[in-house]
């Protein structure tokens, strides 16, 4: 437990961060992409707020905090369910934002807009939040005080009823697995087009110099070849446990272990390398540019300028 609510606590501080970087507009970074990177940040943040603080800081240290009757307890249940998504499928759009980018010039001036990027957010947003309803209904009240339902255990409809399999398929389809393949497609036509770009420009640069100093442009693509394979590969990563626990405990219709029990500590490990997926990729993007690493700097140093020019007084 210790180890993932360190990486809550690390996973908040970095999407916070990022956040407030981000909206002061002094990154280089056009309004498009800072509204991509700070609306992914934002559902981040809020996976990283809900899932410790409604599930298990209430449990462990509130067990009989509002937090933990029944309709609360569902709800948060939901809220993560939700910002999930909305995380996932933010980090397909903004995939997609950048292969229309680069490789579709004609529609570049069109899609690549602030007010674009305010549609697509808010359009996943909701239809995420829409097709999550459904896991606030997976669990049922654990007792009963004085009339007052309390706690969230999971009912018996949902480990044994078809309907309920197939939505927990279904959902498992459609996050992450299907954005998983349409990053894996986007990025290799993104990288496709890069490497077609840079060996023709290659090409002429040899004709016409016949030097062999560094291309900056040349540099910059290589870079975000580099970008795209490691957001893919960090997604493979986190999410893969999460996937194949979930078809497992399905098939094996395991849902309830002891703590001693190594399923246990698969499915709590599967939850940690979810949850650090919700600040991965936002660090990727933007810690890659020189200018966040700057703003980033400036912040951590502009505290301790303070309290030198009040020992100064």
């Amino acid at each position: 437990m210790g180890g993932t609510e360190l990486v809550r606590q690390c996973s908040s501080s970095a999407n916070l961060v990022t956040i407030v970087i981000l909206s002061r507009g002094k990154c280089g970074l056009s309004k498009c992409v800072t509204r991509y990177l700070v609306g992914k940040a934002a559902a981040d943040l809020l996976v990283v707020i809900s899932d410790p603080l409604m599930k298990w800081t209430a449990r462990i240290y509130f067990p009989r905090s509002f937090l933990r009757i029944t309709p609360v307890c569902r709800l948060g249940e939901w809220l993560v369910a939700a910002s999930t998504a909305t995380s996932v499928w933010l980090t397909v759009a903004f995939t997609v934002d950048r292969f229309v980018a680069i490789c579709c010039e004609k529609l570049k001036t069109k899609y690549c807009t602030e007010r674009t990027a305010a549609v697509v957010i808010g359009t996943v947003s909701v239809l995420s939040c829409l097709e999550t309803v459904p896991w606030g209904f997976v669990y049922g009240a654990g007792e009963i005080i004085d009339g007052v339902p309390w706690d969230c255990v999971m009912t018996p409809s949902f480990t044994n009823s078809p309907s309920w399999s197939a939505f927990e398929v279904f959902h498992r389809i459609l996050v992450p697995c299907f954005p998983f393949c349409l990053m894996l497609l986007f990025n290799i036509l993104t990288v496709r087009r890069i490497l077609a770009a840079s060996r023709a420009r290659r090409g002429l640069r040899g004709q016409k110099s016949g030097e062999n100093d560094k291309d900056r442009e040349m540099e910059n693509r290589r870079k975000s070849i580099v970008l795209l394979f490691i957001i893919t590969g960090s997604f493979i990563l986190l999410w893969g446990t999460t996937v194949v626990f979930s078809i497992y405990r399905r098939i094996s219709m395991s849902f309830v272990y002891s703590v001693t029990d190594p399923r246990y500590i698969t499915d709590q490990a599967s939850g940690m390398l979810q949850i650090l997926s919700s600040c991965t990729n936002t660090c990727i993007y933007a810690l890659t540019q020189s200018k966040f690493r700057e703003e980033l700097k400036n912040a951590v140093k502009y505290p301790l300028n303070q309290i030198l020019k009040l020992r100064k007084r």
